[in-house]
């Protein structure tokens, strides 16, 4: 099972995303959407289930986070992170942070419960792409219009009976080189 994944979208729908995202069984959009006529444009490549961004109208009527369940694997869903992204980099190199202060990095885990194996999140509009406590943590990075000098890029979730794969997947020619893929186990 392949999921597309998306944020940032800020009302801009890509036309490259009919064709990076044709054949996935879900999208999920990780907020920042923008427009109604952004989702419907994704609805019709797959389902779609979005959150809440911070600039989201109400009107959009999104939730704040979801979790949802694909075969063997749980995702979370939300727009931002209560720690800046640069602190989950530390704590995935093994960062002397983390060594002397494992119970903000425990206390950051709990937060979405024990069956979660990937959270997905956007806000930066920077992709991103690490494992961190037998979890994947997934940034795609903004698929709506360019943003500074940071990329323009959305994700691949590929679901397996005993693992997932994330990936990052470029929108537009880049020089500088995006998050790879990581393939995290799970299930027995």
């Amino acid at each position: 099972m392949t999921i597309g994944v998306i944020a940032d979208t800020h009302g801009f729908f890509d036309p490259r995303l009919k064709e990076i995202l044709g054949g996935v069984e879900a999208i999920l959009h990780a907020g920042d959407v923008g427009s109604q006529e952004v989702l419907e444009e994704l609805r019709k490549i797959a389902p779609v289930h979005a959150v809440r961004g911070n600039l989201d109208p109400s009107s959009l009527d999104l939730p704040p986070a979801l979790s949802l369940q694909f075969d063997s694997v749980r995702v979370h869903v939300l727009h931002q992170l209560v720690v800046p992204e640069s602190e989950l980099q530390k704590w995935s190199d093994g960062a002397l942070l983390a060594k002397l202060h494992p119970e903000r990095l425990d206390a950051f885990l709990k937060k979405f419960g024990e069956g979660t194996h990937v959270v997905l999140f956007g806000h930066s509009h920077k992709p991103l792409l690490l494992s961190l406590g037998h979890r994947l943590f997934l940034n795609p990075g903004s698929a709506g219009p360019q943003r500074f000098s940071l990329p323009r890029s959305c994700g691949l979730l590929e679901v397996f009976p005993r693992g997932v794969r994330g990936s990052v997947v470029s929108l537009e020619r880049y020089n500088e080189q995006l998050p790879g893929s990581i393939w995290l186990p799970v299930g027995g």
